[in-house]
């Protein structure tokens, strides 16, 4: 989310986390000085989530505390000692998977008591997302108690396919690019929906 207005109308939307990126290469970046309203008009209820990558831990502590940040999301290549720090400060911790090929459940599980949640999503080859989806498939082998998020491509037209998906891990859905008018401006009504369908 990068614009105050847009967070109120998906607000009304009642979904269960919002996401900032404080990763200045993104396009959905929220800037160097945030308006401070993008994160007051987020409800009590809806999680704010920042969204890092290789950033100074001072940092993301500092921005959590000034924007009120409950969970922090890591895109880059943070050690289970880093996830640690900011777990030991009271800050719940996303850590990113990229899949491509398969996924090494041996390094996803040393991060298993420095984080709350995974997110599996697309490799690319860069940082950020892509737009495609990776084979769920390969997530069967999935045994570790930490809960996941979904990412990579989800599109509105997904809804059915998420219902049927079994996975005892399975936490929440991430939606991002294929919800957007432009990058950081959600289309509301594509979210009501999508979260109207997913709930039922």
């Amino acid at each position: 989310m990068s614009d105050p207005f847009n967070v109120k109308e998906i607000a009304e939307a009642g979904p269960d986390f919002m996401g900032f990126i404080f990763y200045p290469p993104s396009p959905r970046y929220v800037g160097d000085n945030p308006d401070m309203s993008l994160f007051l008009n987020v409800p009590v209820g809806i999680a704010k989530v920042g969204v890092f990558v290789d950033s100074v831990k001072e940092m993301v502590v500092d921005i959590s505390k000034s924007a009120n940040i409950e969970i922090i999301q890591l895109h880059g290549n943070e050690s289970p000692e880093y996830c640690g720090y900011l777990k030991s400060l009271g800050l719940k911790v996303i850590k990113t998977f990229n899949v491509k090929d398969i996924i090494d459940y041996e390094i996803v599980k040393s991060y298993s008591k420095t984080c709350d949640y995974f997110l599996f999503d697309t490799e690319t080859g860069m940082r950020g997302g892509s737009g495609r989806k990776f084979s769920w498939d390969k997530l069967a082998g999935y045994t570790i108690d930490n809960p996941f998020f979904l990412s990579g491509g989800i599109g509105p037209e997904d809804s059915w396919i998420i219902k049927i998906f079994k996975n005892k891990g399975l936490f929440g859905i991430d939606v991002n690019s294929r919800f957007e008018i432009t990058p950081g401006i959600k289309d509301v009504n594509l979210v009501r929906s999508f979260i109207n369908e997913i709930r039922n």
